[in-house]
């Protein structure tokens, strides 16, 4: 039976979104239901709404999120009901070339939920596949991703967009390595990640650049070896 829940929708190209009653179908196979717990405000949702990424209105927005496995669908068996999981933009395949050669953030054939979330019955399009400004949320079960339970879920959800995005900016496309030199320009969510992620993978110098003095403030405790005031 699907389940009606209140949701943030933006209807219409540049109009101010709304808190909407969407309909969320019981997961089939492959999907969960996840009961979200925390969701961030992410630039891209504004993105969205002001129809910069694509046409595909109405948005159900929100996707830097945590949450609890409500349900599961036939065939899942990476989570349990009752799980607390960060989500992620797709699920990759594991099976195309570039999951098979171990760069899966190069995945060919990402995955989403196969059943569509609706509001009065027209289908909604959830922001980067998983559409968490509701109270629930079906996505493909390679979009949860277990973590320890004991983690805030403001904290949590962060992981699924911003930190990912700059610690895979540094770590897998920059191929930062041990010994090496990185300049990080923009010290905010994902500048930050960047930084810390160059500092994982033992950059000796690590340079945050930056216009705001409290951004690099936060860039040395991430990891910045040294800061520039680029606003002076």
């Amino acid at each position: 039976m699907p389940h009606t829940v209140r949701a943030v929708v933006a209807r219409a190209k540049g109009e101010p979104v709304s808190i909407e009653a969407i309909e969320v179908p019981d997961p089939g196979p492959g999907e969960v239901l996840v009961a979200v717990q925390a969701c961030g405000v992410c630039h891209t949702d504004l993105h969205y709404r002001e129809g910069a990424i694509n046409d595909d209105f109405p948005f159900l927005l929100g996707h830097e999120a945590s949450g609890i496995i409500e349900e599961v669908g036939e065939g899942v068996t990476n989570v349990a009901p009752g799980d607390f999981v960060i989500l992620n933009w797709r699920a990759v395949c594991g099976s195309c070339r570039a999951c098979r050669r171990g760069r899966p953030w190069y995945c060919f054939d990402t995955l989403n939920a196969a059943q569509k979330m609706t509001l009065d019955g027209v289908e909604l399009s959830p922001a980067l596949g998983i559409g968490a400004f509701a109270e629930k949320t079906l996505v493909a079960a390679g979009q949860a991703t277990k973590v320890d339970p004991t983690a805030s879920p403001e904290a949590a959800g962060l992981v699924g967009c911003g930190v990912m995005a700059g610690l895979g900016a540094a770590m897998n496309t920059g191929g930062v390595g041990r010994g090496d030199s990185v300049a990080v320009f923009g010290c905010g969510g994902v500048g930050n990640a960047a930084i810390a992620g160059a500092r994982l993978a033992g950059a000796h110098t690590i340079i945050g650049i930056d216009i705001d003095a409290g951004k690099l403030d936060l860039a040395r405790e991430f990891g910045a070896t040294h800061t520039i005031d680029s606003s002076s």
